[in-house]
């Protein structure tokens, strides 16, 4: 079952991991979590589709490092930008949503 404070602390982890890479807000809302390893370095970045390889690049610029085999996202269809600006808030919603009845099961 997940725990809604698990949840609320993985958003502000995120959030703080975003700041502290200096996401644009484009990117920022495509990404779903960061995760990183003890030592503070990121391990993996998860965005709700997969990201675009200039995407992938602005991301790698930002973190400083050639290579990263740490992205993955939650649906492996790939979308346009103009798909992503018209379902984005629908399908975080409906993402969130889902996480929340989690909770709610028996």
């Amino acid at each position: 079952m997940v725990d809604i404070f698990k949840i609320i602390f993985n958003n502000i982890k995120l959030l703080k991991s975003m700041k502290k890479l200096r996401i644009s807000s484009h990117l920022e809302d495509k990404i779903f979590e960061i995760k990183s390893n003890s030592d503070g370095s990121i391990s993996k970045i998860i965005s709700y589709f997969p990201l675009s390889e200039s995407e992938r690049n602005e991301i790698l610029s930002l973190l400083q490092i050639e290579s990263f085999n740490g992205f993955g996202s939650i649906f492996t269809d790939h979308i346009t930008e103009e798909e992503w600006s018209n379902t984005k808030e629908q399908i975080k919603k409906k993402f969130r949503d889902e996480l929340f009845d989690i909770d709610k099961m028996p």
